[in-house]
C-alpha cells in the first residue's frame, strides 16, 4: 500500500536520527510505497477534495544521500491507505489550518494519523492539566503578575511557551534570579502569550525520559535525555546526551494510565515526557527517539508504528474516523 509522510522539507532531516525517516524506512521493508508530503503543498479544489503535491521516494541506506526521488504526482489524500501527520511545531495558524484540511480529507475517505482534531486539542505542554495528578505543581498565565507569584510560591521554577519544541525558549528562573523580570517580559510578551509555568524538578540531571505510546500500547525502552554541564534541558537538540533504559514503576503506571485514554482519541502515536516520578509533556505532533532506543536495544519501535497501521487499514474507514 501507499504511506505518505507530511514532513519538513526532506533536506533538512536528519537520517541518522529522524524518527519520520525511520518509520519510512520501516514501511519500505514493510513493502509499502512511501510518498512524502510537504505541509505548503496540501490544498483543496472542487474536482478532487483534499490534494497533495507528493513525492514517490525511494529509501536507501545512506545516511547522508538517504533517499531517491522516483515519481511525483498531486494525490487525493484519500487515494492513500495511510496518512502519518509529521510536522514539526509551532503550532502556529497554518498548522491549525492544516489540521481543518486534513479533517476534511477524513471526510472524503482518508485516513490521517494522528487525528487531526485530536492533534488539535492537545496542546503539547497544556494537554498535561487533565492528568494533574502525574504532574508537579504549574500555572499557566499570561499575567505577569501571576508568573512572579508563582515564582515566589515555588522558588525554583521552569518557564516556557506553550507552542515550542527541542528545548527552544525554556528558563529556569529562581526566586532571587537578578533576571526574573526581563525573563518573564520576553516570554509573556509583556503580558501578550500565555505561557508555563512549573516547579523545577531536580531530577532533570539524570534525564528528560521520553517514553512512546503506539496505538495504546507502552514501548517498553524510553530515552532518557541527560542535559549536558550546564544545562537545565535535556532535549537532544539542546545538546543532551540520549540514554535508552527499561521504564520504570512509576514510568508504566503514567504510561498505562495514558495509552488507552489517548489512543481512543485517535492519537496512534504519542511520546510522554517525564522528568523523575512527573509527567511534563504529552507529544502528539512529532514524537522522535526511536532511532536512538533502537540502536541502543534493538527495539525497533518505527516496525511497531507501521504494523499498527497495516492493522487500521485492515479496518473499515467508519472506525478508523469514529
Amino acid at each position: 500500500m501507499r504511506i505518505a509522510f507530511i514532513v519538513d522539507p526532506l533536506a533538512s532531516l536528519q537520517a541518522y536520527k529522524d524518527s519520520s525517516i525511520a518509520m519510512m524506512r520501516a514501511a519500505q521493508a514493510a513493502g509499502h510505497a512511501v510518498w512524502t508530503i510537504q505541509q505548503q503543498a496540501i490544498h483543496w479544489s472542487p474536482l478532487h477534495g483534499v490534494c497533495a503535491d507528493a513525492r514517490h521516494i525511494e529509501l536507501l541506506a545512506d545516511d547522508h544521500d538517504w533517499y531517491v526521488e522516483i515519481d511525483r504526482d498531486t494525490v487525493a489524500l484519500r487515494d492513500f491507505k495511510a496518512v502519518l501527520m509529521r510536522k514539526d511545531p509551532p503550532f502556529d495558524m497554518e498548522y491549525v489550518t492544516s489540521t481543518w484540511l486534513l479533517q476534511r480529507a477524513e471526510a472524503e475517505g482518508a485516513r490521517i494519523f494522528n487525528r487531526p482534531q485530536a492533534l488539535r486539542d492537545h496542546s503539547e505542554k497544556l494537554a498535561i492539566v487533565e492528568f494533574a495528578q502525574f504532574a508537579v505543581p504549574m500555572v499557566i498565565a499570561r499575567d505577569p503578575a501571576r508568573i512572579h507569584a508563582f515564582i515566589d510560591g515555588e522558588n525554583d521554577v521552569i518557564l516556557k511557551p506553550l507552542d515550542g519544541m527541542g528545548g527552544s525558549e525554556i528558563f529556569r528562573v529562581r526566586q532571587d534570579d537578578a533576571n526574573r523580570n526581563v525573563i518573564v517580559e520576553t516570554l509573556t510578551r509583556h503580558g501578550r502569550r500565555t505561557i508555563m509555568a512549573q516547579r523545577y524538578i531536580p531530577e532533570i540531571t539524570v534525564g528528560d525520559k521520553r517514553i512512546l505510546l503506539v496505538d495504546g500500547e507502552v514501548m517498553p525502552y524510553c530515552l532518557a535525555r541527560i542535559p549536558k554541564a550546564g544545562e537545565t534541558r535535556g532535549n537532544l537538540a539542546a545538546g543532551g546526551r540520549g540514554v535508552a533504559q527499561p521504564l520504570s514503576a512509576r514510568d508504566r503506571q503514567i504510561a498505562a494510565t495514558l495509552a488507552p485514554v489517548l489512543a481512543a482519541r485517535g492519537l496512534l502515536l504519542v511520546g510522554l515526557d517525564v522528568i523523575g516520578d512527573w509527567l511534563t509533556e504529552i507529544n502528539v505532533t512529532s514524537p522522535t527517539c526511536m532511532v536512538e532506543i533502537a540502536e541502543q536495544t534493538g527495539f525497533d519501535t518505527a516496525q511497531v508504528v507501521i504494523a499498527a497501521i497495516e492493522r487500521a487499514g485492515a479496518t473499515s474507514s467508519v472506525d478508523l474516523r469514529q
